[in-house]
């Protein structure tokens, strides 16, 4: 009997990552976006999104296992005064093919496209509550957050089976990734080594450890625990701090803040 392990490379092996071109292989990327996250049709990236960006400068790439789309990242060109630079609008794995390590996959080989195109930043949004997340974008890919945005999207969806794609009412808060593809920092990462030590947090934010599960039993408390969670980041931004840490727990997820070193943001 195999292992795991030789199950999830076996699994990676079968599966090519190149970049989607044709009307077929983006109309697979928007029936992968409903598969996975259940939104209604009107919150969907359309085909026509997905080309008039490929032709402004972005591009995305698909994950194909034989001529399957199983997964997808969406890379747009993005403007911040002179510098161009990556905004990650948004990744789908399929569910036969999630927790194999394909969504990491897709994430450096975002990384070496916009590096081989002389790019060396790129941002993205995700749900502050979402312990998940948090780990994947800040430990195993070494992104960082300085900045927090309020309600970014309007009323947010629900994502656990059986609501997927009903307005659930609460705030759609977010972070923003900051992903600086050449630090230190993001090379450990990108080789599965242990990034520079950033010796003790400054500050920390606890989180729920199962978000979907706190929004589903206790409803009436869900918008006043992200209230929390909002004015602590804010005081954490506000003083100057990075969040560059996350700390898994089965009772008390929490994300990591650090003083920011005046002139020498290397390690960041």
């Amino acid at each position: 009997m195999s292992s795991r392990t030789e199950q999830v490379e076996r699994a990676e092996t079968e599966v090519v990552i190149r970049e989607c071109t044709t009307f077929a292989e983006f109309a697979a990327c928007v029936r992968l976006q409903r598969d996975v996250f259940g939104l209604p049709d009107m919150e969907i990236s359309p085909v026509r999104h997905l080309i008039v960006s490929r032709q402004a400068g972005g591009w995305t790439l698909g994950a194909f296992k034989g001529d399957t789309l199983v997964g997808f990242v969406h890379h747009m060109a993005a403007v911040r005064g002179a510098d161009v630079f990556g905004y990650s609008h948004m990744m789908a794995v399929a569910a036969e093919s999630q927790n194999k390590g394909l969504g990491a996959r897709l994430k450096w080989a975002q990384r070496e496209r916009a590096i081989a195109e002389e790019r060396t930043f790129i941002k993205w949004t995700w749900d502050p509550m979402r312990a998940r997340n948090a780990h994947f974008n800040i430990n195993r890919l070494g992104a960082i957050v300085r900045a927090y945005a309020v309600n970014f999207y309007g009323t947010d969806y629900a994502t656990t089976t059986g609501e997927r794609g009903q307005p659930h009412g609460l705030d759609s808060d977010r972070l923003f990734a900051e992903w600086h593809l050449l630090t230190p920092r993001v090379e450990a990462c990108a080789r599965g080594v242990a990034p520079p030590d950033l010796g003790p947090p400054a500050a920390e934010v606890v989180i729920p450890a199962d978000w979907s599960a706190f929004i589903h039993n206790d409803p009436a408390n869900a918008q006043r625990e992200l209230v929390r969670v909002r004015t602590e980041f804010q005081q954490a931004f506000a003083a100057g701090l990075v969040c560059a840490g996350f700390e898994r727990d089965a009772t008390r997820p929490r994300y990591l803040f650090f003083e920011s070193v005046d002139g020498d943001r290397r390690l960041f």
